[in-house]
């Protein structure tokens, strides 16, 4: 019986090496969830690189405001971007935090 157990194990790969096995299942799931945001579009982000305008429009009172030591995270900033671009209070903050970092990185 046991010499029939080693025959077995020596015709399977995954007998032989199990860390081998579970280091590919785990690697094929980790490899999608890696292109998952290359999928994701957002029209959000999307209005800001179809529209330069609206990005250096954004920097503009941005800028405005760090000139009155308001940052552009703070409470005040993100209520203007809302209130201008009609935006709740979370697309805001990710708006500004997108555009900041991708059009005016010296705004504080």
């Amino acid at each position: 019986m046991r010499s029939s157990r080693r025959q077995l194990r020596a015709h399977d790969p995954a007998a032989q090496h199990p860390l081998t096995l579970l280091a590919a299942a785990l690697a094929i799931p980790a490899a999608g969830l890696v292109a998952l945001p290359a999928l994701a579009n957002s029209p959000l982000l999307d209005s800001v690189k179809q529209n330069p305008q609206l990005a250096r429009s954004l920097c503009n009172d941005l800028k405005d405001l760090n000139a009155k030591g308001v940052s552009a995270t703070s409470p005040k900033a993100v209520a203007m971007v809302a209130s201008r671009q009609g935006l709740n209070k979370t697309d805001a903050e990710i708006l500004t935090t997108y555009v900041v970092g991708l059009h005016c990185p010296e705004v504080r």
